[in-house]
């Protein structure tokens, strides 16, 4: 609780306590004896007075603000009218008086207001505490001394000093060093990342283990922290369908009730349908109840729980919009390398030819390599479990495409596809799995094969099941690869259908045609890496960028970024967002179903001033308490 909310809370208290007092004192007719009739009604007027000014005057002077700008339909507003009207009943003195509820409705309305303001400040502090990955300084090794400045005085090719236990301020590679780096933060992932000499780090880490020496690669405005924090920031701007229509709601309803309120005081009275006292009383119990300050609090603030709550588990939503649209996907499209699979070469098999062993094959393939950094080549040497001794190695060289060629040991070693084979009249053995093959020869016998693939994500399958398991109708793969890798990952992990050999632009038109089959409001979520899927990102009802640390682009196109590589977090970010929603449409029902009755009950003459305050402050305290739900978030 900051200072202003204790200073707001300690008024509250004083005035709750002087209440208690005055409410003892004129119910025990202390009053009655001191001044008689009806000198003890006036008496406690200017008793009850006291505690409801102590704890009002700033939502009076609100109101009165707010009536000089034009503006004066807001719960302030209806708040000020209904107690000053439940002191003026004092100027009826065949009714009882009510102006010990006068000074109760304002002082449980504030206390419901501090209430509000605290379980928001609660949902903002767990946000910034979750994203608290904003650096203070970086550390720039000048003349020897390590010199602390601030992140954006340092230019792009600076090299700063990471040490132990402090944040990576800017993104960059490591040029000396070697760390474990916790992405928590970033992720909600809580095993460290290892980090080395070359390799990428991003701003928001925290560098665990050992000193890093890192040369920037973007300038600190434009670092992954910065962007994150801009991105979370500016998440309540995007309002969703719902959020706009409680507040265009809001508007419309609280000038009607108004004008509702003025014509149940006044209209029955003229008409002879009873005593004025009576039906004032009833308008002003009908204002209190109709006070909409439950729903204008809730929803938003159950929107914004379920924002925060997804970004403990590295899930950045831009808006409360997008949240509201994935709660509604049926149709999840996945790009396939770097989505569903890792995006990396891997052997995934080796054969070797009879008489020949597996590690004898891998050694030749890896020396022929030796010298190169394609793909494939690196895949290879990875494998290799010995260390590659380019002193073995002569006249390696590339052969038109299909493959590389070198003198190992002396020996013409041939690493490529069927073609390279067929050139230098090897006879090769045919492969039936789905891959990249690579055959290997020396001095014309043939080896055998090492198969090379794309290797699918550990919870790739475990996520289509999920999807399925939250109603999802369809999951479809789309890729540029080919028709058989295709239908073989799809396979292994059960996709209801799948799109291959397809240029970026077929993408789109795949995407438009699936649009056009959605039924039923249902929505379609684009799922892919962000660098070469924005265009696809940007066309999809909502678009979801994968594994995003680092890529500007993926940040950019999507509207809602997993910070690590785990598909499953897309089956986590349709949870929260269903349960978001069902958060919202609870409070929406809860709220107006508990004021509608009590609204009637208040138009009968059944309900009073007190059950008025139940049906705005209890209503509240209770949509705010179902609100919060939003932000807790199982990290399993």
């Amino acid at each position: 609780m900051n200072k202003k909310q204790r200073k707001w809370r300690n008024r509250i208290l004083i005035a709750l306590a002087i209440f208690a007092v005055v409410m003892v004192i004129d119910e025990t007719g202390v009053l009655g004896a001191a001044f008689g009739k009806p000198g003890d009604v006036y008496a406690s007027f200017v008793l009850f007075l006291i505690p409801y000014l102590i704890a009002g005057y700033d939502v009076l002077i609100k109101a009165a603000r707010n009536i000089r700008r034009g503006d004066a339909f807001d719960e302030a507003f209806l708040m000020t009218v209904a107690t000053i009207g439940a002191f003026a009943m004092v100027i009826f003195p065949d009714t009882d008086p009510h102006m010990a509820e006068g000074a109760a409705v304002m002082l449980f309305y504030q206390v419901g207001e501090l209430f509000q303001s605290y379980a928001v400040g609660q949902s903002r502090k767990s946000i910034s505490e979750l994203m608290d990955i904003a650096p203070d300084y970086a550390n720039i090794d000048r003349d020897g001394k390590l010199v602390e400045v601030d992140p954006d005085e340092v230019q792009v090719g600076d090299v700063i000093v990471v040490k132990p236990g402090e944040r990576v301020p800017i993104d960059g590679v490591v040029v000396d060093g070697v760390s474990q780096l916790d992405t928590a933060a970033l992720t909600g992932e809580s095993v460290p990342r290892h980090v080395e000499g070359g390799s990428e780090v991003i701003s928001g880490c925290i560098n665990m283990t050992g000193m890093l020496h890192v040369r920037t690669t973007k300038p600190f405005g434009e670092s992954t922290v910065s962007r994150i924090l801009e991105l979370v920031e500016n998440a309540s701007e995007k309002k969703a369908r719902t959020e706009n229509f409680i507040t265009r709601f809001a508007r419309i309803y609280t000038p009607a009730v108004v004008f509702a309120a003025l014509a149940l005081a006044v209209l029955p009275p003229l008409l002879g349908l009873g005593a004025w006292s009576d039906w004032i009383l009833r308008g002003l119990t009908f204002l209190v109840v109709s006070c909409p300050c439950a729903l204008v609090i809730s929803v938003p603030l159950s929107f914004f729980g379920g924002i925060g709550g997804a970004s403990r588990l590295g899930i950045l939503v831009k808006g409360s919009n997008y949240l509201e649209l994935l709660a509604k996907v049926d149709t999840v499209v996945f790009d396939k390398t770097g989505t569903l699979t890792n995006g990396t070469f891997d052997v995934v098999a080796i054969r070797p030819a009879d008489g020949i062993d597996e590690s004898g094959v891998l050694e030749q393939a890896a020396h022929a390599e030796a010298f190169s950094d394609h793909p494939i080549a690196l895949s290879v040497k990875q494998a290799f479990a010995g260390a590659v001794d380019e002193t073995r190695v002569a006249d390696a060289h590339e052969e038109s495409g299909h493959g590389v060629a070198a003198r190992v040991d002396g020996r013409q070693v041939l690493v490529g596809n069927d073609k390279l084979m067929a050139e230098h009249g090897v006879a090769y053995r045919d492969c039936d799995m789905v891959g990249t093959v690579l055959h290997v020869a020396v001095d014309g016998r043939y080896l055998g094969h090492i198969v090379i693939a794309d290797v699918v994500k550990d919870d790739a399958a475990q996520t289509i099941r999920d999807l399925h398991a939250a109603g999802v109708k369809r999951c479809v793969m789309l890729t540029g690869d080919r028709a058989d890798v295709a239908a073989s990952v799809a396979s292994e992990i059960g996709l209801d259908e799948f799109h291959a050999q397809l240029l970026p632009e077929d993408k789109v038109d795949a995407v438009e045609t699936l649009l056009a089959g959605e039924a039923n409001g249902g929505k379609l979520a684009f799922v892919g890496d962000g660098i070469n899927d924005a265009p696809v990102l940007t066309r999809a009802d909502v678009g979801i960028a994968m594994g995003a640390m680092g890529s500007d682009a993926a940040i950019e196109a999507a509207d809602v970024v997993l910070m690590d590589d785990k598909p499953s977090n897309i089956a986590h970010a349709m949870h929260i967002a269903r349960k978001t929603m069902r958060i919202v449409w609870q409070n929406i029902v809860f709220a107006l179903g508990v004021k509608i009755i009590i609204l009637l009950l208040a138009a009968l003459g059944i309900a009073n001033m007190w059950l008025a305050v139940f049906g705005d402050v209890g209503v509240a305290f209770i949509a705010i308490l179902n609100a919060m739900r939003a932000m807790r978030v199982d990290k399993s």
